[in-house]
């Protein structure tokens, strides 16, 4: 296994990608990417899973009613603990 980018086979590519997604990095930015057709490939299919994944599954804020209810919640949980 190489600490070079530059020297970095596909496999070890691979094994860092979702480490390098993670990070918040744009991994098209990696220097792998500039000579790898395969895993610029890969990498392109990843981008249309998750977006398709995304239309799928959009995020989705709660109710506000729902807030109301946690922080009613927590304000009888204080008041009951205090005459315990």
């Amino acid at each position: 296994m190489t600490n070079d980018p530059q020297q970095m086979n596909c496999q070890e590519f691979q094994a860092q990608l979702a480490e390098l997604i993670g990070t918040g990095q744009n991994p098209g930015d990696h220097p792998h990417l500039k000579t790898c057709p395969l895993c610029r490939a890969l990498l392109a299919d990843l981008k249309t899973i998750a977006e398709a994944a995304r239309q799928m599954f959009p995020i989705q804020q709660p109710k506000e009613e729902l807030w109301e209810r946690i922080v009613s919640a927590i304000k009888n949980e204080e008041a009951s603990s205090k005459y315990n």
